[in-house]
């Protein structure tokens, strides 16, 4: 297992949810996983945010900025909100992630 860190509140603020698609599911067999993360955060908050919430090794973050579409609703236009996309790899002979339960 990786050093355990301190859990800080920050670690919640940088890691939003995780992005679950059909592509997520395909990169979990290469020890991948997406999360949603805040539109300010770097990639060493990410990855010093997934090791202190996961307890996992992190090899490497590669982020994706996805933009908002401009869209119609009743005749009026809005705009959806930019996401921020963090992909997660983990280091060889860590267990994965299982996003479906709780963060520690």
């Amino acid at each position: 297992m990786a050093k355990k860190q301190d859990t800080d509140s920050r670690h919640f603020d940088v890691i939003l949810s995780p992005h679950i698609t059909e592509k997520s599911t395909l990169l979990s067999e290469n020890n991948a996983v997406v999360f949603k993360v805040a539109g300010g955060a770097s990639k060493p908050e990410i990855k010093a945010a997934v090791e202190a919430l996961f307890d996992r090794k992190v090899k490497a973050v590669n982020t994706i900025v996805t933009k908002g579409k401009s869209k119609r609703w009743k005749g009026k236009t809005y705009r959806r909100s930019d996401v921020k996309k963090a992909i997660v790899t983990l280091a060889e002979g860590q267990d994965p992630i299982d996003i479906t339960e709780g963060v520690g």
